[in-house]
């Protein structure tokens, strides 16, 4: 008899799981404390805009959902810089052949969900846990109880599932999160009266003003989620219309005419917190794993939470085929080749949020940023950037951390030497490689081509 799993979370990765384990022939039931979020009204539900990599598209072609999900998607292929002075500047992300795809969350989520439905998973919404038995294998809810075979937790940053095994088994897990000391509001760029775009829908937009910064990805409708990140101190100072006011003069003036509802909304709109969650161990016995946030939530900086959660999805599966659903071996398993790579992407994210916020119009950066691209050019088969290799490939992430660290030694001796990228010598710069970057290439027997979904889909949203 196929074992019986409950999910608890019907967020992005809980659902996509759902229809996964399903697929493979097993009994689902999600659980989620909220209300069925395909109810709610349009203004109800919005929040901060997702981009889809290649992590991201393998987990979705995992559950043949893929194709459904591009659909409600924008590609994205680099970031528009926003000077104070208004001044604009596009960094493109890689070659011609990639590109990020900009995606509402609950848009994506409200799809998984009814394709879980489809699927046959049993959804129960509205439902909270109060106490789980790990031991019994039953989860107690406010009105009813619940046994099961397996157990996922995928109820995002603030699990309860791992709030329970921390709880009640706390010599095994250990749960903190480091917060970051900004903090986010999402605000609204609407259409034009025509419904079309009112600045570049191909972009990120990026408003960098040093301690703070603001960002926009387009949505389907020709409006832009944008969201501000900002200290908590400064944050604190913003209390009203006129304070707003002032900010976006002094700071944001060129989005002003953008935004007609920006004041309100940034009064308004609540404040979110980001973190990264650090879990000391993501599995119980044979029965209990988390997934996701659950486990590992990052701050969004590198683009990769709900890419990493698929990832998750992505990497149990091989495990489930390597072992043969033997569940004993894979949860370890999965644990131990999983748990390194979000650790590696945690950190990376956060090394991201000082380069949005501060370097994206540096002069010496943008110098680096033009060297990088020259050598993926010249060099493609030793050479791929770190953010080429963690949003264009399935590199795992500790192993791109690792290679990109041996990137910055290169690029630091190359640029110390020039003032501009016509002064970089290839000759020099290929005995960097060979000498530096080669032999880690070759140990792992690494391939830095793009991923072939990445290529499809770019293609196919530009046909």
């Amino acid at each position: 008899m196929q074992k019986s799993v409950s999910i608890i979370g019907a967020g992005l990765v809980g659902s996509l799981w759902a229809v996964v384990l399903k697929q493979r022939g097993y009994n689902v039931t999600l659980f989620e404390k909220r209300s069925d979020i395909r109810k709610l009204k349009s203004n109800e539900d919005r929040s901060i805009n997702l981009v889809i990599t290649s992590r991201g598209l393998n987990g979705l072609n995992l559950a043949n959902l893929l194709d459904g999900a591009i659909k409600l998607s924008v590609p994205i292929l680099g970031r528009m810089i926003h000077a104070r002075s208004g001044e604009t500047q596009f960094q493109p992300y890689g070659k011609s052949d990639e590109c990020n795809f900009s995606i509402s969350r609950s848009e994506l989520n409200k799809y998984l969900i009814t394709a879980a439905e489809k699927a046959g998973v049993i959804i129960h919404f509205d439902h909270e846990i109060t106490n789980i038995d790990f031991d019994k294998k039953e989860i107690t809810f406010k009105k009813t109880k619940h046994s099961y075979d397996l157990l996922f937790g995928t109820d995002g940053a603030g699990s309860v599932v791992r709030r329970n095994l921390c709880k009640h088994f706390p010599h095994e897990f250990q749960d903190k999160t480091e917060w970051l000391d900004a903090d986010y509001k999402e605000l609204f760029m609407p259409a034009k009266k025509d419904n079309t775009y009112q600045v570049d829908k191909n972009a990120l937009h990026i408003w960098a003003r040093g301690s703070h910064m603001m960002m926009a990805l387009a949505n389907l409708d020709g409006s832009f989620t944008m969201t501000m990140y900002m200290p908590q101190t400064k944050f604190a100072e913003i209390k009203d219309v006129q304070a707003t006011g002032k900010l976006f003069q002094e700071d944001f003036n060129d989005a002003i005419h953008l935004m007609p509802g920006y004041a309100e909304d940034f009064v308004n709109k609540p404040q979110g917190k980001l973190g990264t969650v650090h879990c000391s161990k993501w599995f119980y016995k044979d029965s209990v794993a988390l997934l996701g946030d659950a486990a590992h939530a990052i701050v969004p900086f590198f683009g990769q939470g709900m890419n990493c959660g698929f990832e998750d999805c992505v990497n149990f599966v091989k495990i489930l085929e390597e072992k043969n659903d033997n569940w004993t071996e894979a949860l370890p398993l999965f644990e131990k080749i999983q748990k390194p790579n979000a650790r590696a992407i945690a950190e990376m994210a956060i090394e991201n949020w000082t380069e949005m916020r501060d370097k994206v119009g540096d002069a010496t950066f943008l110098l680096r940023k033009k060297v990088e691209a020259l050598l993926e050019k010249e060099f493609p088969q030793i050479y791929k950037s770190r953010y080429g290799m963690v949003t264009y490939t399935m590199i795992p992430y500790a192993l791109a951390q690792e290679i990109g660290r041996v990137h910055d030694t290169i690029l630091e001796k190359i640029c110390a030497s020039i003032q501009n990228i016509e002064e970089v010598s290839l000759t020099n710069a290929k005995n960097l490689l060979e000498t530096h970057l080669a032999p880690l290439i070759k140990k792992h027997q690494l391939s830095l081509e793009t991923d072939q979904l990445v290529v499809k889909m770019r293609r196919s949203s530009f046909s």
